[in-house]
């Protein structure tokens, strides 16, 4: 019996050196390189844990020691280390409810930071739909996904943490300093007594799919991980598994694609012998294709409620986060192979550890930052520079770039060429993958590539600017210090006009609480996503619009205080349907007395948002799509004048001349509005009233306003000149007849060329002739003084 005992210590011994997980599954893709720091760090950890050689249960926990799969699936490396026995098991250790003790043994900046990251929160999106239900308090931004406050210490530079701070007291609306969980879902019968307490129905079935607490969705293009694994874990569209493990389903979809973390250049993950580093574009898209729709329309497509073309069994395009799409033109970023993480910060990502409600606040980083201006590089502009938060440029000394890094920013890739040293960004902190070298930028991107970026000012000095970019960028200094780069160079908008919200409570409880699910975790960090039945409540919601548009968006002035792109928001026409199939609500837009410009009879809460929409060029939007457009001044699309009268109930039959029905069995082809009496397309009317909100977050977005719309507005112009031509005054009907006479044929370059002498004929003119008069009294006077 001894030597038995004897002989099976001995046995246990040599398994617990061994990575005995890999008995069961065996040929499981190694989560990183063995040779990788990160790997040695892991396998340091297990050794600590009396787990020599197996890098599993440093993540997932479990009794390597066992082979039979409910007891091995046990223990956690944080017991191994206290006790070296076993207690629970990750099966996804990334899961945020349980990664402090797995991801956060070594990435706790980033794993404490996610709690109050937007990702995480939710609290503009919720924010949004609650405005449009008249349920915000204010402009507050006071709910999100989880009871949260600011607790821990905020990341990044000190003059990052003072320029934050700043910040939050400039917008404390928007910068809470804690929040509550948002309400529960409504029963049918307190949606009896209250029909707009449907939004947190609507949130919870619809909107809140996305944060990182839960695995959301599963539709094709929907498929993810949770926590940390939302983004370094790849999935596929498809969500099936494709790797060499044989205990994981390769038919089931919803599992990874590949046992490997996905996150920096110096990362490679090998996908059927291709080797990739970054994350892709495709998983940052799970979530970013509805609302602003960025991660889609950086990639160039657009929603639409059309088909396609078919493939070669006949059948059409499949849907894709359950759209289709069109494919548009791509932002020049992503065509040169930059993928989000390229531009988009640690701090943008993870979070800085405060909360914010809104993405203005979350994200650091301005086009500026890489590019500078055409009269300042990068490094030249102050800190603050396209992010003031106020109406005016800012202004001061220069931010330079720096050497100095904090240390958890070092667990990235982190280049060796330090150059002259990492950009800056607008809030102070280093851009790890921007290098200073002389004049020029050398970009280090996460794929690998190396892209050398050559500033507007290093471009302008070279003389590799066109006039026309001379023309907007440079002489024009008001486009510079008072518009978004985006404003003019992104190619395309998504708009979708009028979100159309119907919440049915008739037929009881049919679809699931995705935030519910999420809430509800075990000890091993799982949620209830895999048994969404046991979360349906009361209520189903199904949306619709009105239309579609994609091509140059409307103008408005953003939270920056700078004129932005603005698309379609929460524009959230409202149908609720009692639990006795009635309408509790029809077609209807809540009005939100003493706000948004309006007085006791309200503002509709349909909103409109502005937008960085991710589809930029170097080639912008010409000088007419906003000098000459309604839409771009805020008054509709071509001035609003396509649609009928919203408030009244269209109905298409047969009908007398003067409109009078003739058939007594008819239906309604299109239900009123009541409070729609503009198109969805219209921020301000005619006479400069605000008709619609215009962003709810910030306290400076607003339409642009009168005195933006008066210098902006140049319709009319040719009327200006040619309600004189040919048959003006003397001098104009001499040159009409003289060109008449010698044959000048007036094309584009010819108008041209007579516009911009007549401008410069008539500025010597206005300003020569007084000059001479006045340089003549001089010489009169000192004649007579002589």
């Amino acid at each position: 019996m001894k030597k038995l005992f004897y002989l099976l210590l001995l046995l246990t011994t040599f398994l617990f050196s061994q990575n005995s997980c890999i008995g069961c599954h065996n040929g499981i893709e190694h989560i990183r390189d063995n040779s990788s720091k990160m790997m040695q760090e892991i396998l340091a950890k297990a050794e600590e844990a009396g787990a020599k050689g197996n890098d599993c249960v440093v993540c997932h926990g479990g009794n390597p020691n066992i082979s039979d799969k409910n007891a091995s699936h046990s223990g956690t490396l944080k017991y191994f280390l206290e006790h070296k026995g076993p207690k629970e098991f990750y099966p996804s250790p990334t899961s945020q409810w349980i990664n402090i003790n797995t991801c956060g043994m070594c990435h706790a900046e980033q794993v404490k930071a996610q709690w109050n990251s937007l990702m995480n929160t939710e609290a503009g999106k919720i924010h949004g739909a609650l405005w449009s239900f008249g349920k915000a308090d204010g402009y507050n931004h006071t709910e999100s996904n989880y009871d949260a406050n600011n607790t821990h210490e905020r990341l990044g530079t000190k003059t990052y943490q003072e320029y934050m701070k700043m910040l939050s007291q400039k917008e404390p609306q928007a910068f809470p300093k804690k929040s509550k969980k948002i309400a529960k879902a409504p029963t049918a019968d307190e949606v009896e007594k209250d029909p707009l307490l449907s939004v947190y129905t609507y949130l919870r079935q619809e909107c809140l799919r996305c944060h990182t607490g839960g695995k959301g969705r599963s539709r094709r293009g929907d498929f993810r991980g949770m926590g940390c694994a939302s983004c370094h874990i790849p999935y596929s569209n498809e969500g099936f598994y494709e790797g060499n493990d044989s205990k994981i389903s390769h038919s089931e979809a919803g599992h990874m694609l590949s046992h490997q973390i996905q996150s920096s250049r110096k990362v490679k993950v090998n996908v059927h012998g291709t080797h990739y580093s970054g994350v892709p574009v495709e998983t940052c898209t799970t979530c970013h294709n509805r609302g602003k729709r960025i991660g889609v329309s950086y990639q160039g497509l657009m929603e639409t409620s059309y088909g396609a073309t078919f493939d070669a069994d006949g059948n059409g395009q499949p849907k894709l986060h359950t759209k289709r799409y069109l494919h548009l033109t791509e932002d020049i970023h992503y065509s040169k192979g930059m993928l989000c993480q390229d531009c988009h910060t640690s701090n943008d990502m993870h979070g800085d550890g405060f909360m914010t409600g809104a993405n203005l606040g979350a994200v650091e980083i301005e086009c500026q930052d890489c590019h500078g201006t055409t009269k300042k590089y990068p490094w030249e502009l102050p800190l603050g520079y396209s992010d003031e938060f106020e109406l005016k440029a800012k202004t001061g000394k220069a931010r330079g770039t720096t050497k100095t890094l904090a240390e958890y920013l070092k667990k990235g890739a982190i280049p060796k060429d330090k150059g002259d040293g990492f950009l800056l960004s607008a809030r102070g902190n280093p851009l790890t993958k921007a290098v200073r070298h002389g004049n020029k930028v050398m970009m280090h991107l996460a794929s690998g590539k190396d892209i050398e970026l050559k500033p507007l000012k290093y471009l302008k000095e070279q003389k590799k600017l066109s006039k026309k970019a001379l023309v907007a960028m440079d002489k024009i200094e008001a486009h510079t210090d008072k518009l978004e780069c985006y404003t003019c160079h992104a190619t395309w908008a998504p708009q979708c006009y009028g979100c159309h919200v119907k919440i049915d409570y008739s037929e009881g409880k049919q679809n699931p609480d995705y935030l519910a699910a999420s809430h509800a975790h075990d000890i091993h960090g799982q949620t209830g996503e895999k048994t969404l039945k046991d979360f349906l409540v009361d209520g189903k919601v199904t949306e619709t619009r009105s239309y579609l548009r994609w091509e140059d968006p409307a103008l408005s002035v953003n939270g920056e205080g700078r004129v932005s792109p603005t698309i379609p928001g929460c524009q959230t026409t409202i149908t609720v349907i009692g639990k006795e199939g009635k309408a509790l609500l029809q077609n209807h837009i809540v009005k939100i007395p003493n706000v948004e410009g309006a007085g006791k009879e309200g503002q509709n809460s349909i909103t409109m948002s502005q937008v960085n929409p991710h589809t930029i060029s170097k080639k912008s939007r010409t000088c007419e799509s906003c000098h000459t457009s309604k839409k771009a001044l805020g008054m509709g699309i071509e001035g609003g004048k396509y649609f009928a009268d919203q408030t009244k109930t269209t109905i298409v039959d047969l009908m007398t001349a003067d409109g009078k029905v003739l058939p007594k069995k008819v239906d309604e082809q299109i239900p009123a509005i009541p409070n729609l009496k503009h198109d969805y397309s219209v921020m301000v009317d005619e006479n400069g009233t605000q008709v619609q909100t215009v962003d709810n977050h910030w306290t400076l977005a607003n339409p642009l306003s009168k005195k933006q719309r008066d210098i902006l507005d140049r319709q009319g112009a040719c009327y200006a000149c040619h309600q004189n031509i040919p048959e003006g005054d003397l001098a104009i009907s001499a040159m009409n007849h003289m060109a008449n006479m010698a044959g000048v044929e007036i094309d584009k370059e010819k108008h041209g060329e007579i516009l911009s002498k007549t401008v410069k004929i008539s500025a010597w003119v206005q300003v020569g002739v007084p000059l001479l008069l006045l340089f003549g009294l001089i010489i009169w006077w000192v004649r007579k003084e002589r």
